[in-house]
């Protein structure tokens, strides 16, 4: 890591199973009992590991699953519902700010998050997978942004901000308001992800992953860093922003690489640099 402080990086994750090799961080949700449910301890890991891979330049991409047959259920009825019910008002704040901040990390991330959604993925885990920036659906997959169907917001950790703008407006508006379940197919149709036979999940998540992992890391980063900040920014704005970061990118080593292969009519060696 660039310009480490005092911190040093987390040597072990309790809460989740977490591993980096050849540039790929895979993230894997542990606890198929339940459905792979959140706990107030698995926030705040997410929370917490997504601010080192900020700075991490050994991760180039990160794949997020789950084991066992669902993705992730969303909280945990008995150990974050409950317990919610005995706090006051300024800790639901502090509860609902972490969970806010872990979806606003992974899209300010600056590589990209694949997630291999190989079950259920309910509540806060839909949204977690809404929140990546590519998804695979296992054929048995399935989403389900139940919020009203517990009593509260269909608006929560940002759904309401994502899901618009990948399924569009009227396809949000009923996902969240009625809180129905819906199929890897036709999740797939409205632009959820692509959908892959169950048995073939992981290895299409880790192919999908190499690719991104090889290829010119600052020039994908970028590009996921564009279409975050432009979605509300004026057509002005985005075009000035983009012309910025062209020209940086222009100067890079892989841009450089890029034309070096294509004039020796070779296969270019990215670095990410």
């Amino acid at each position: 890591m660039p310009f480490q402080g005092s911190a040093q990086p987390t040597a072990r994750w309790q809460y989740f199973d977490f591993a980096v090799s050849d540039g790929i961080g895979r993230l894997t949700f542990a606890r198929p009992e339940v459905l792979n449910a959140l706990t107030f301890e698995v926030y705040a890991d997410l929370r917490d590991l997504l601010a080192e891979l900020a700075i991490d330049d050994h991760c180039r991409v990160l794949v997020i699953t789950g084991q066992g047959p669902g993705f992730c259920s969303g909280g945990d009825v008995n150990e974050i519902i409950g317990a919610l019910q005995q706090m006051a008002p300024d800790q639901l704040l502090a509860f609902t700010r972490m969970t806010g901040t872990v979806v606003q990390r992974m899209r300010e991330l600056p590589i990209p998050i694949v997630a291999a959604v190989n079950g259920t993925a309910a509540g806060a885990g839909a949204v977690i997978a809404l929140a990546s920036d590519l998804r695979l659906l296992a054929a048995s997959a399935s989403f389900h942004f139940l919020f009203t169907r517990v009593g509260l917001a269909g608006a929560d950790m940002g759904a309401a901000y994502l899901l618009p703008r990948v399924v569009g407006f009227g396809r949000a508006t009923e996902l969240l308001l009625l809180g129905e379940r819906i199929g890897a197919e036709d999740a797939s149709a409205i632009g959820l992800g692509r959908v892959v036979p169950d048995e073939e999940l992981a290895e299409a998540a880790e192919t999908l992953a190499a690719k991104l992992a090889h290829g010119p890391a600052w020039a994908i980063g970028s590009t996921k860093s564009l279409l975050t900040r432009e979605q509300d920014l004026s057509l002005g704005a985005g075009i000035e922003l983009e012309a910025w970061a062209q020209a940086l990118l222009m100067t890079s080593a892989d841009h450089r690489e890029f034309h070096r292969a294509f004039v020796a009519k070779e296969t270019p060696r990215f670095t990410g640099r």
